[in-house]
C-alpha cells in the first residue's frame, strides 16, 4: 500500500463506519412502531408517524446540511451529525416523566436530524475517495455496511424492545404496569444506541485527520445550497431517492405486523421482527454485496433497471398472492432494494452540473418528501386492509426502473 494511499483508504473506513451506525440506529424504527402501537393504542397511520417524523427532519435539514458542509467541511459536518444523533437517543429518556407518543415523535426528528448531517457528508465523501470511474462500487460497498447496521439493528430492536412477554400479542396494552413495562424497554434501547454513537464520534475524531486529506473541497459556487435546483438531473434524482426510500420504509415499517396476521405467517411481534431482520433487511445486505461487486462489471443503470421492474413485480405479486405467498414476496423485495439508494445517488451526481455539496443536499433533502408514500400506505391499510398497502411502493419502484432506463446513456454536460 503506498503512502498516499493509506490515509485515503483509513478514512474510507471510518466514513464506512458512520453509514453502519445510522443504519443501526435507524432501523430500530421498525420495531419502534411495532412496540409504539402497542403501548399507547394507536392506528397504522398514527404508528407510521414515527416515519413521517424522520422524514420531515430530511426534508427541513438537507439544504442547511448542504451549506454546512460548503462552508464547513465534511469533518465538522459529520462531528455535528453524530451529536445531534446522541441529542436524539437522549432525548427519549424524557418518556420516564412524560410518557406520551409525543416524545417519541420528538426524540426521532432530533435524531434523524443528526442523520441528515451524516448523510449529507458521507455519501459524496465515500464516492469521491478513490478513481472516478469506481464511485459506484464504492458507494454501494459504503451502503452495504449500512445495511450490516440495518439488519443489527433490527434484530437489536426485536431483542430488547419486542422480545419481552408485554410484546407477545399484536393487540394494544390495557394495564398500566405493561405499559410501563413497553416503555422502559425503548427508553433502555435507546441509551445503549446513544453509547454506539459516542463510540462513532470517538472514531471519528480519531480519524479526523485522514478524512480531511482525503476530502477534496469544491470551489464554491453560484447559488449555494440551492444550486441544484436548476439541474434536470438533481430534480430527477431526488424524486427518484424520494420513491425509493418511501417504499423502502413503507414495506419495512409495516412488515412485522403484517407477518403476524394470522392470515399470513401468524408470528409473534419479536419473532416477525427477527424474520424482517433477517430476510427483508438482510437481502438488502447480501445485495449490497453482491451488487458492489456486480457493479465492477454490470452498467449501474442497468442493474438499477433491473431491480426497480423486479421490486415493484414482487410487490404486484403479494396482492395477487395473499397469505404465505405474499409474504414470502414482500421479504424479498429487500434483495431489489439493496443497490438502489447509492446507486441513484451516484448516478445523479454524476450527471448534475450542480456542486457535489449541493447535490447531495437536495438528494437528501428528497427523503422527506417520502414520507407521502408511509402515509398514503397507512391510509390505505386502515381502510382496505394492510395488504392493499404495498401497492404504493410498486408505483414507486416503477418510477425507479424508469430513471435507470434514462440514465442508461452515458454522463453528457445538459444538466
Amino acid at each position: 500500500m503506498s503512502a498516499s494511499a493509506a490515509p485515503t483508504r483509513f478514512a474510507f473506513a471510518s466514513v464506512t463506519a458512520l453509514f453502519f451506525g445510522w443504519g443501526f440506529v435507524c432501523a430500530n424504527n421498525d420495531p419502534l412502531i411495532a412496540a409504539a402501537r402497542r403501548v399507547f393504542g394507536l392506528g397504522y397511520t398514527e404508528a407510521l408517524l414515527t416515519q413521517i417524523a424522520s422524514f420531515v427532519a430530511f426534508f427541513l435539514l438537507s439544504l442547511p446540511a448542504a451549506a454546512m458542509l460548503a462552508r464547513f467541511g465534511a469533518m465538522r459536518t459529520i462531528l455535528a451529525g453524530l451529536a445531534v444523533m446522541a441529542g436524539g437517543c437522549l432525548t427519549m429518556q424524557g418518556m420516564g416523566r412524560l410518557p406520551d407518543f409525543a416524545v417519541v415523535l420528538a426524540a426521532i426528528f432530533v435524531l434523524a436530524s443528526g442523520v441528515t448531517l451524516l448523510q449529507v457528508a458521507a455519501n459524496p465523501l465515500a464516492a469521491a475517495l478513490g478513481p472516478p470511474e469506481r464511485s459506484h462500487y464504492r458507494l454501494t460497498l459504503a451502503h452495504s455496511f449500512n445495511a450490516l447496521g440495518v439488519v443489527c439493528g433490527v434484530h437489536f430492536g426485536a431483542r430488547f424492545v419486542l422480545a419481552g412477554a408485554v410484546f407477545h400479542s399484536p393487540e394494544p396494552i390495557r394495564s398500566a404496569a405493561e405499559r410501563s413495562a413497553g416503555i422502559a424497554a425503548m427508553m433502555q434501547a435507546y441509551l445503549v444506541m446513544a453509547l454506539l454513537v459516542a463510540g462513532l464520534a470517538v472514531l471519528a475524531i480519531a480519524a479526523r485527520r485522514a478524512i480531511a486529506a482525503a476530502a477534496m473541497p469544491e470551489p464554491p459556487a453560484a447559488g449555494g445550497a440551492f444550486a441544484a435546483l436548476r439541474s434536470r438531473w438533481a430534480l430527477r434524482g431526488a424524486l427518484g431517492i424520494a420513491l425509493y426510500v418511501g417504499a423502502e420504509v413503507t414495506i419495512g415499517s409495516t412488515l412485522i405486523l403484517y407477518l403476524s396476521q394470522a392470515h399470513t405467517l401468524g408470528l409473534p411481534l419479536d419473532v416477525a421482527g427477527a424474520w424482517v431482520a433477517n430476510l427483508y433487511w438482510g437481502g438488502a445486505l447480501v445485495g449490497r454485496f453482491v451488487g458492489s461487486w456486480l457493479l465492477r462489471f454490470v452498467p449501474a443503470p442497468r442493474l438499477l433497471l433491473l431491480a426497480g421492474l423486479a421490486a415493484a413485480a414482487l410487490c404486484l405479486a403479494s396482492l395477487a398472492l395473499p397469505g404465505r405467498s405474499g409474504a414470502w414476496c414482500l421479504l424479498a423485495v429487500g434483495l431489489c432494494n439493496s443497490i438502489m439508494f447509492p446507486t441513484i445517488f451516484a448516478l445523479t451526481l454524476e450527471r448534475s452540473r450542480a456542486p457535489a455539496a449541493a447535490t447531495s443536499g437536495l438528494l437528501v433533502l428528497a427523503v422527506g418528501p417520502g414520507a407521502a408514500l408511509p402515509l398514503i400506505a397507512g391510509g390505505v391499510a386502515d381502510t382496505a386492509g394492510l395488504g392493499w398497502a404495498f401497492a404504493v411502493p410498486a408505483l414507486a419502484y416503477l418510477y425507479v426502473a424508469g430513471f435507470a432506463w434514462a440514465a442508461r446513456r452515458p454522463p453528457i454536460s445538459s444538466g
